[in-house]
């Protein structure tokens, strides 16, 4: 068995908010710094810095899961995490589909930078990335089961685009078996509330600074130590 470490809400430069500093070498090593054992990167409507952030994580001994951060309809975020990269690019494909083609202004939102697994810039995203999707969500969990993945309800102790502050309230009908707070949340209290999810704390990261640390984030027990491993955990875990 595996106890592991766990941050499973990161963003890299490629996110409009997330600094550009947050390249995939400073967030496996930041992530290594502060004892964590997994991550996954969870980019604004995007996987596209999961492949070099991988790398980079293979090569150092992070477990780096690939994802991202959709933005629903109703602007709510959910985070879907992947098994294989291959699995997160074709998800990737899709909610391409569904962006909304608003040209990104970088003095006003932030660059969105692509980036190889030497951290040199090999392209940019001209649309904008932190808008609704056209994807609603009473689909979300359906779809990423569709594409092999699992979602989960991002920050639902937030205000700003969290389930419970533009909602008010989550239902089962909704089919989600997992939401995350953020470390500093109350998990009893949305245990006792919703009883029939489990949780992760996750950082929801945009700066080097604000990745979690091992004694803030989610610690959870595996049969081993890998990715499949860990997303078994997610996929069927408590």
């Amino acid at each position: 068995m595996a106890l592991l470490n766990c941050d499973f809400h990161i963003h890299s430069c490629l996110s409009p908010c997330g600094d550009d500093d947050m390249t995939p070498n400073n967030i496996v090593n930041m992530s290594l710094l502060n004892g964590l054992d997994v991550i996954a990167l969870t980019d604004h409507n995007t996987c596209g810095n999961c492949r070099s952030t991988m790398a980079v994580g293979a090569e150092n001994g992070l477990i780096v899961l690939p994802g991202m951060e959709l933005t629903t309809a109703e602007e709510i975020h959910v985070t879907v995490i992947f098994p294989t990269i291959e699995k997160a690019e074709a998800f990737d494909g899709y909610v391409s589909s569904k962006r909304m083609p608003i040209k990104n202004r970088a003095d006003i939102y932030g660059n969105q930078y692509f980036m190889d697994s030497m951290d040199n810039v090999v392209g940019e995203e001209p649309d904008l990335l932190i808008l609704a999707t056209e994807i609603g969500l009473y689909d979300v969990a359906g779809l990423a089961e569709e594409y092999g993945g699992v979602a989960t309800l991002a920050h639902i102790d937030r205000h700003s685009n969290g389930v419970l502050g533009v909602l008010g309230n989550i239902d089962e009908d909704m089919g989600f078996s997992r939401a995350e707070i953020t470390p500093n949340a109350p998990e009893d209290r949305y245990k006792e509330r919703f009883s029939f999810l489990s949780f992760v704390k996750s950082s929801d990261a945009h700066d080097l600074l604000t990745i979690a640390e091992a004694h803030k984030c989610s610690v959870i027990k595996t049969k081993d130590r890998s990715a499949a491993s860990v997303f078994e955990y997610l996929k069927n875990g408590k």
